[in-house]
């Protein structure tokens, strides 16, 4: 196993931070290597917005459940889908863009998705921790008035980067068994392999939690699928342009 793979499967959320600053030239290392991923058409339709003011990312951690590491954190950035920066430079270019297109949009999540996904692995190979904070659709409105993000520009997470002050255990992953097929989506040995998954999974959160937390993958997909999950992000959507068709 080479150094970048070892990085790779190495990666654990951080939730706990030193109070030692990250750099400004570090930030714009990390967030170079995350732009330089690939873009769907080259449309580039990611932004990142590195929120410095301590209120407002108190306001953000507030909205996000509570996160107080959205405070803490040595930088702290929200990342974007963009269709308003591609659309302007296309309505300069004489064309009429529509940007309520289904597909522009999985592109512009999907752009985003690789941009902070290089990111993290930038910052990760400098020592850095990092953590996704998905907690900013909440209430994406407001952390759409708080960043003045312009109509076509939605934010899709939070991006703590810091210094660990913990070393928490690598979360076990489905086998490969589960998630990589040959040649045609073949489930027939899903359940037994999935079913020691969530063997490893309760042991990981009791050994994590010291014993307080005891469930399963497949319990906690039970909770998370068995009920609505934000249900308001179609009507936000609408509200910023992106009215899918």
């Amino acid at each position: 196993m080479n150094d970048v793979i070892a990085l790779l499967r190495s990666h654990r959320s951080i939730r706990r931070f030193s109070a030692e600053p990250v750099s400004d030239e570090m930030v714009t290392e990390i967030c170079g290597a995350g732009f330089a991923a690939a873009t769907s058409s080259n449309m580039q339709a990611a932004t990142a917005i590195r929120v410095r003011n301590h209120d407002t990312r108190a306001a953000i951690a507030t909205l996000a459940g509570g996160q107080t590491y959205v405070e803490t954190a040595g930088a702290f950035l929200v990342w974007c889908a963009d269709l308003a920066r591609s659309a302007s430079v296309a309505t300069n270019g004489g064309a009429e863009p529509v940007i309520d297109m289904a597909e522009h949009h999985v592109r512009a999540c999907v752009d985003v998705g690789l941009a902070a996904q290089n990111a993290a692995i930038a910052a990760e190979s400098l020592g850095l921790g990092i953590c996704y904070i998905g907690g900013v659709r909440n209430d994406p409105q407001q952390v759409c008035d708080l960043l003045d993000l312009p109509v076509g520009v939605y934010p899709l997470f939070g991006f703590c980067i810091g210094w660990p002050a913990q070393d928490p255990e690598t979360k076990p992953r489905l086998p490969l068994s589960v998630t990589l097929k040959e040649e045609r989506y073949d489930a027939t040995n899903d359940a037994a392999d999935i079913a020691r998954y969530d063997e490893q999974m309760r042991e990981y959160y009791r050994t994590r939690t010291g014993g307080k937390k005891d469930t399963t993958w497949t319990a906690d997909m039970g909770t998370l699928l068995g009920q609505e999950s934000r249900p308001h992000l179609k009507q936000f959507l609408a509200q910023r342009g992106i009215d899918l068709r």
